[in-house]
Order: C-alpha cells, then structure tokens, then sequence
C-alpha cells in the first residue's frame, strides 16, 4: 500500500523542523571538505569521517597542496575506519583532477561530480544539496536507506534502486529536505538495532512496526 508522503513529512517536520536545507557549505574551500568529509564517510562513522578532515585539512588546505602530498603521509592522516589506503588514493587522484581540469573548484553537476574518483551518485547528491543547494536527486545513506524500506514507502534492495524509487514518489519539492529528515530520523528514533517504537510517530505507516505486532 502507497505510503502518505506528505503525512510523513510533515511528522518529520514536526519533530526536526522544516529543513529548507540552507546550504551548509557556503562556497569554496568548505564545498571542498565537505566533499572530503563524505568519501571518508563511506563505510565509516561520522565521528570517525569528521576527525580525519580535521587530520587532514590541519595540514593541506586546498586541492593543489593534497595532490602533491606524500600517499603515505595521506594515509596516515585519514587513518580512521576501513580502507583509508584507498580513500587516501582516491582522494589525492581526485584533487588532482580538481587541481588540474576545475581551478581547484568543485565542479556543480551530477555528471561532473560521479567521474571524480570516490565519487559516486551518493557523495554527489550530498555535494549538490548540501553544498550547492540545487539537488539532482535524494541522497540514500544508511539512515535513509534503512528507514525507508523498514517504513515500506519503497521496497528496495539496494541504495541506488531505493533512489530511483523514491524519485518516482516523492515530489521535488521535497527533494531537498528528504535526507536531513530521515537522517535526523534514523539518529533519532528509527535505530539500527534499537528502534524506539514509542515515541515514533510513524509507526501507524510502518510495515516493520507491524510485522512485529502480529
């Protein structure tokens, strides 16, 4: 049964606000480490992620300065979470690029930004929502991914399916705010291994809540 998107929103809006998602990176250097901050993020935790730009961006400040750096030296400073090694690659492969081709700028479309190694639709629509402000689509996350599919709003498998269905449900106008929302909604209430059903105000929609009552 088709989930009340509006109806979902507006609790969500309720208990975290209505995000308009002003752009939390406002212009170059920040848009650059907060693209940092979100490959170190994959497969890690964000204490993890925002302790290793801190690392990172303590020593290099700009695209130019990280593309030169010592590979070893990289490795060393984001060495926080599983395969460092190769995010340090990544990364420095990447400022080259920014380095080289973009003025050490950030570029602003989806296309641009997934051809960026360790770049891909996820880090993206992070980038072009919270950086830029114009999203392309919805960043799925672990939250957002988890939350959705336990709610039963889509059914999906994997991040990218539950993207591409998302986009055919929920209205643009709710692009913005979707993952801020179910992020703070995932931290929040709707937990991995502790989801706090009593205080949980979608739980009238919730497929999982009820499977577990019957």
């Amino acid at each position: 049964m088709a989930k009340p998107i509006d109806k979902i929103i507006s609790e969500l809006r309720k208990l975290y606000g209505k995000n308009d998602v002003i752009t939390i990176a406002k212009g170059h250097p920040a848009v650059f480490e907060l693209l940092i901050r979100t490959i170190l993020a994959a497969r890690n935790t964000d204490e993890n992620a925002l302790a290793a730009s801190k690392e990172l961006f303590a020593r290099y400040k700009t695209p130019q300065q990280i593309s030169k750096a010592p590979l070893q030296i990289l490795e060393k400073l984001v060495k926080r979470g599983v395969f460092y090694k190769v995010k340090a690659r990544s990364i420095r492969k990447l400022c080259g690029i920014l380095a080289e081709k973009y003025n050490g700028k950030v570029p602003k479309t989806m296309e641009e930004l997934t051809q960026l190694p360790g770049v891909g639709r996820k880090t993206a629509n992070i980038i072009l929502t919270y950086g830029f402000g114009t999203p392309a689509g919805i960043a799925v996350d672990t939250h957002v991914f988890r939350t959705v599919n336990r709610i039963g709003i889509v059914n999906e498998k994997t991040p990218e399916k539950t993207e591409t269905a998302l986009l055919q449900i929920v209205q643009r106008s709710y692009w913005q705010e979707f993952n801020s929302l179910f992020v703070d909604f995932g931290r929040d209430i709707c937990q991995a291994k502790k989801p706090q059903h009593e205080r949980c105000p979608l739980r009238q929609w919730c497929d999982f809540y009820k499977n577990l009552k019957k």
